[in-house]
């Protein structure tokens, strides 16, 4: 993920952290997921699979902070949909 996305992530139409994102994906608003590198796989695990399925590209992101940082947010966040 380079930092031309992760500036594109601040106003950009997403759903933040995984239990959001795993709805956006199954109602089928998601474009694209962003998971954190460092995030928990278990918690993750299911949406990168449904992700899959639905064939939607998945991005990793450097750190959770990073991408909460990117989300405008203050805390770190482990996944992030992308809308359409």
């Amino acid at each position: 993920m380079n930092s031309e996305e992760l500036a594109d992530l601040k106003t950009a139409k997403k759903a933040i952290g995984t239990k959001q994102a795993v709805r956006a994906v199954e109602k089928g608003l998601a474009a694209k997921v962003y998971l954190a590198a460092d995030a928990d796989r278990r918690v993750t695990a299911p949406l990168i699979q449904l992700c899959s399925q639905k064939g939607i590209q998945v991005d990793e992101a450097s750190t959770m902070s990073e991408l909460g940082k990117a989300c405008g947010i203050e805390v770190g966040a482990a996944a992030v949909a992308l809308l359409k």
